[in-house]
């Protein structure tokens, strides 16, 4: 039976490196877009996000080539939270894409996890509409899974249903819900503000509150399960390990 965490494991210069492009070169390009490029050229954003994303992701395969199947289990992932996303268009926030970023995350690593949400918001979005919060919403899903990663990593998230859901609803509510209502602010309003952030924040803590809880729904409906076989897949078949 599969461990229940690496606690204590210090994290690899690829992940440190991952880490400074993540929190900084993605924020960076985000705001070019919107200060330079006057929010007009968010496709151009996106497939930087894109491409900065597999940056790191490559990067788990320095010292071998990567593996067809190992490529292939990303793509479902990112896909599982694409069709999930659409298959809950009829309830407003209550989506599961922020639970399988999660176990993405846990089950394979940060920058895996940071590619599944990014990847998942892009491609989600040729449904919902493209817009200059793509970018906002994929750095949004992708730094959750990063953050899964790393705190699976470090051994302060576990695989159990009560961490899973803890740290999802809390991620979910904080991190993304945070991060797209300061992209509200900047996209509708001339300047940062005091009462405009308050107003934005007011005005969507429902609707991160919804989101947030779905996302501790879904963890706790499918987060054990699919955990547990991912492990099974991953060590079966010598997947890429965190």
């Amino acid at each position: 039976m599969p461990k229940q965490h690496d606690g204590g494991r210090s994290l690899s210069r690829r992940t440190i490196w991952s880490a400074l492009l993540i929190l900084l070169v993605i924020p960076a390009t985000i705001g070019l877009g919107i200060f330079v490029l006057d929010d007009r050229k968010y496709y151009f954003i996106s497939l930087l996000i894109i491409g900065y994303t597999m940056i790191p992701f490559a990067l788990t395969f320095e010292a071998r080539k990567p593996q067809a199947r190992e490529l292939i289990v990303i793509a479902v992932l990112a896909a599982i939270a694409v069709a999930g996303r659409g298959a809950f268009f009829m309830l407003p926030q209550f989506k599961p894409v922020a639970a399988i970023v999660i176990i993405a995350g846990v089950c394979f690593g940060a920058e895996a996890g940071f590619l599944v949400g990014a990847a998942a918001a892009f491609v989600s979005n040729f449904f919902f509409g493209q817009g200059p919060w793509t970018p906002w919403q994929m750095f949004g899903f992708g730094i959750i899974g990063f953050a899964a990663g790393i705190l699976f990593k470090k051994g302060w998230l576990r695989k159990s249903r009560l961490s899973l859901c803890f740290f999802g609803g809390l991620a979910t509510w904080i991190l993304y819900g945070g991060l797209i209502n300061l992209s509200s602010v900047l996209m509708v309003a001339s300047g940062l503000s005091r009462e405009a952030l308050l107003a934005a924040y007011a005005s969507g803590f429902w609707f991160d509150l919804v989101h947030a809880g779905a996302t501790v729904f879904f963890l706790f409906l499918i987060g054990g399960p699919m955990i547990e076989k991912l492990e099974r897949i991953k060590h079966k078949y010598g997947l890429l390990d965190p």
